[in-house]
């Protein structure tokens, strides 16, 4: 079954600490995305998503400019972050650990993303909606 990132319903954001004193939130707010699921067995689905780069937000219009720049993302040059899955490995019966290749600035590392599964369901309207919860963790200097 394969199925597009809903972006009224996904939320792409970050936090990062900051001078190791505050922790600085953002999000991306373009991206997209695609689900192949294989509903008999999720560990042999397949997943990739594209986020763009300069749909940057952390609210702060300065900052912002500053990770768009070369010290960061460069995102002139680089105008996209990847990832495409490997493999996906089951946790248990809603948690799952998704291997796969992220990349950023044209650099390219295995990342691993921690996903829970919430199932899927009917809306009020008649369509049929599937969720995820994914979280991994970065060190940006690999980059």
């Amino acid at each position: 079954m394969n199925w597009q990132i809903d972006s009224s319903h996904t939320h792409v954001g970050f936090s990062v600490k900051h001078m190791m004193v505050a922790t600085v939130r953002g999000e991306f707010k373009h991206y997209s995305g695609t689900l192949e699921l294989d509903m008999s067995d999720l560990t042999r689905s397949r997943i990739s998503g594209d986020i763009e780069v300069a749909s940057l937000d952390t609210r702060d219009a300065n900052r912002d400019q500053h990770l768009r720049s070369a010290d960061f993302f460069d995102a002139e040059q680089f105008p996209k972050i990847t990832f495409v899955s490997r493999r996906i490995e089951r946790i248990d019966q809603e948690n799952y650990r998704v291997i796969g290749d992220l990349t950023i600035r044209g650099i390219t590392r295995e990342m691993s993303l921690e996903a829970e599964y919430s199932g899927i369901h009917k809306d009020p309207w008649g369509a049929t909606r599937t969720g995820f919860m994914v979280r991994g963790a970065i060190d940006r200097k690999e980059f």
